[in-house]
């Protein structure tokens, strides 16, 4: 028989056990490998879908007669609907259990791609755009929390990172793919394709990611979830994380967004193709989350964190030179630390959230993807206003803040 719980409010911060060690996936076992393997394909699809139409912008630009700014709504919009349903996904998984919103999740995602494909005017092609990442947000609140609950503690850092590296190979491979297609075929063709490889996904991630053990499900009542609000914001630590994941993240997106224009412009004049190649940057991100994350686990996150935004910092100012050489290097910089940073903010918060650790992630994340969209669409001002110039100072802007931020978490005693 359970022993009676006491109510949200009342139950001191320890009161949910942690799982026996007995019931966690260890690393080196077939049930980790098949939780990496499914996460990994899981974070793929997520990034491929939502970033596979970055290298289009110059392209819709010119297709449907709008500027730059204008251009970014096709990204922005999908992490802006991803974050509200950042909301209520997280929540839900709560109660449903994790894998079927997942599973779910994907499945839509992968429709509404397709659907994009064949629409005729860019209101409709906004409004498809907006349902992909509406889909997307089941799996972006919930892989961070399922790993915290099902994976073994001292490897958490590892796994996180190894769905993250995924999450960079997608983010690649959608920039890849579209990028260098759409200097063969219509945009049209290549959402299709990249719906097409989701779906695979999705039944790949359906198949072999383990079900739950850890998994314990919560009431929807509007007075839980407003405990659970309450008590992340009460947190030293939480709150400022999730402000970092709004400043890392707008910074990152920022720089992608608009080097293809740069890039595409004098006295470069590289092709689309060209510009899609150079997504292959984001292999030093999938180095980075895995290692960065296995290096937080035995240095501990504080002294990690900072560093990594330190790393993106010097990138960035590699990219404001004229050779574009150094550019280059400074994008493969920049990149290497981002997803080592967001690797370190993610296993953060499934440590210090002891309770409803699915409402955490998604107000990591809702903060994650709210950056996305709101400085990823800001950057195209300073873009058209001052050129590159204006990038550099926009970006440097948010990564100072979040370096002090990081400083200040550095200094917190440490909760788990």
């Amino acid at each position: 028989m359970k022993p009676a719980v006491a109510p949200l409010s009342t139950r001191p911060a320890v009161a949910q056990a942690e799982p026996h060690p007995s019931l966690w996936i260890e690393k080196g076992t077939p049930a980790f490998m098949r939780t990496v393997l499914a996460l990994f394909s899981g974070g793929f699809a997520t990034f491929a879908l939502l970033y596979c139409v970055q290298p289009m912008m110059p392209l819709l630009s010119h297709e449907f007669a709008i500027n730059a700014a204008q251009s970014s709504l096709v990204l922005s919009i999908s992490t802006a609907t991803l974050a509200i349903g950042l909301l209520i996904t997280g929540p839900i998984s709560d109660r449903v259990g994790r894998k079927p919103v997942m599973v779910f999740a994907l499945l839509c995602a992968a429709l509404a791609t397709l659907a994009s494909a064949v629409m005729p005017t860019w209101e409709t092609v906004l409004a498809t755009r907006a349902l992909v990442g509406l889909s997307l947000s089941g799996l972006a609140a919930v892989a961070m929390t399922y790993l915290s609950e099902e994976i073994a503690p001292q490897h958490i850092g590892l796994a996180m990172g190894l769905y993250i590296g995924g999450n960079a190979i997608g983010g690649m491979s959608g920039r890849l793919i579209t990028g260098v297609l759409i200097d063969f075929v219509s945009w049209h063709t290549a959402l299709l394709v990249m719906g097409g490889l989701a779906l695979v996904a999705a039944l790949v991630f359906w198949r072999v990611l383990p079900e739950s053990r850890n998994f314990r499900a919560q009431s929807l009542k509007p007075r839980t979830l407003l405990d659970g609000f309450v008590l992340h914001f009460k947190d030293a630590g939480l709150p400022w994380l999730f402000l970092e994941a709004f400043l890392l993240m707008g910074a990152f997106v920022t720089l992608f967004n608009y080097i293809g224009y740069r890039l595409l412009a004098g006295p470069y004049h590289m092709n689309q193709a060209l510009v899609g190649l150079l997504s292959v940057v984001y292999l030093s991100g999938i180095y980075s989350s895995a290692q960065v994350g296995a290096l937080a686990d035995k240095l501990g996150r504080r002294k990690v964190f900072w560093a990594s935004i330190l790393v993106m910092a010097a990138g960035m100012a590699l990219t404001m030179m004229a050779p574009l050489t150094l550019i280059v290097v400074g994008m493969l910089i920049f990149t290497f630390g981002f997803f080592g940073a967001h690797s370190v903010a993610s296993s953060w918060i499934g440590r210090r959230a002891l309770r409803a650790k699915g409402q955490a992630s998604s107000l990591y994340l809702f903060s994650y993807y709210a950056g996305s969209s709101v400085a990823g669409t800001v950057g195209g001002v300073f873009w058209h206003h001052y050129g590159w110039n204006g990038i550099g100072l926009f970006i440097g802007s948010l990564l100072a803040v979040a370096l002090g931020i990081a400083v200040h978490l550095s200094r917190l005693p440490p909760k788990s």
